[in-house]
């Protein structure tokens, strides 16, 4: 496993343990990045309530975006809000 996935996976298991939970934008945030990093581009529509509407939104706006470059934001990400 690289550098770069463990730190990813060290920052999901960090997040669950937030001293305070981020707003809601925040954590659309990290729900996107996560997606992803883990995934890759989402594919297929939106579907199911408006939670799932709004985290396909937050993981389809980083369409295009490498992997790489998702997991490094979330690590940067989690970072902050653990400050």
């Amino acid at each position: 496993m690289s550098d770069l996935n463990q730190r990813f996976l060290d920052a999901a298991t960090a997040s669950k343990s937030l001293s305070s939970r981020p707003d809601n934008m925040t954590m659309m945030k990290l729900y996107g990045l996560f997606k992803q990093g883990s995934n890759g581009d989402v594919s297929g529509e939106a579907e199911g309530d408006m939670v799932s509407k709004f985290k396909h939104k937050a993981w389809s706006e980083l369409k295009g975006v490498s992997k790489e470059d998702a997991m490094q934001r979330y690590i940067d990400l989690v970072a902050s809000l653990a400050d």
